[in-house]
């Protein structure tokens, strides 16, 4: 029996717009489906006005009702959570405040989801406070979305020596769309994305996945490898693109 997601992990990204936010969705649309009890945490929500549906709204529609969803900051502009808080006057994010949040999930879920806002080194404070930080000050795993076309090697390959160098652990990448008709880059990148990540690509979530909650959590199992409790085989999937 697929084991699946357990414990709590972070899901970071490459950059803004690579598909976390339809990736989180996915891990806890498969979790729901195996009947385990899910949270997600949103740190720092930006570009969203009071009232709007942000990013936990997305996974709720996606992945059911019976996942605790927490939003802890909700800034107007479209910026960086340390950029939007200031301008903003609202009270910026503090690490004690985001682990705190943790632990209360973590104790009363078997999987908590942790969606960063844009990647792995954005700033939630004026003190430089990243996700990276809250990652390493809890324990948790980050699996990292990436892109399918070029320049993405450059950018998961940077992304994973700041994993490195924080000592922080990844169980793998996943492709946050992937297109119905792939180009040369994108095929190649199959291969070598692994490479340059360090780590195991677990999934690739199909473009336009997220446009309908009906069957979600199929598609999304079709999409996520075993080790995120889906039924993707990264081998076959790269050879047929080959």
């Amino acid at each position: 029996m697929n084991p699946g997601l357990h414990g709590l992990l972070f899901v970071s990204g490459t950059g803004t717009e690579v598909g976390k936010t339809a990736v989180t969705a996915a891990l806890a649309a498969v979790a729901v489906r195996a009947g385990r009890s899910v949270a997600v945490l949103k740190p720092g929500q930006t570009g969203m006005a009071p009232g709007e549906a942000g990013d936990c709204a997305e996974v709720g529609r996606l992945a059911g009702p019976t996942v605790t969803l927490r939003e802890l900051a909700r800034y107007p502009e479209p910026l960086a959570p340390d950029t939007a808080a200031r301008r903003s006057g609202l009270p910026a994010l503090t690490l004690d405040r985001i682990v705190l949040e943790v632990k209360e999930l973590t104790a009363a879920h078997d999987l908590v989801l942790v969606e960063g806002a844009g990647g792995l080194l954005v700033r939630y404070n004026e003190d430089g406070l990243t996700l990276a930080d809250v990652a390493r000050a809890v324990g948790g795993e980050v699996l990292t979305v990436v892109t399918a076309g070029l320049g993405t090697l450059n950018s998961t390959a940077l992304n994973a020596e700041a994993l490195r160098s924080r000592g922080l652990r990844t169980p793998g990448i996943v492709i946050g769309s992937w297109p119905a008709e792939p180009d040369l880059a994108m095929r190649c990148n199959l291969a070598d994305l692994p490479k340059d990540a360090g780590a195991p690509l677990l999934g690739a979530l199909p473009a336009g996945a997220v446009a309908d909650p009906a069957g979600f959590a199929d598609r999304a199992a079709a999409a996520l490898a075993p080790e995120l409790g889906g039924e993707w085989d990264a081998a076959g999937f790269t050879a047929r693109w080959s």
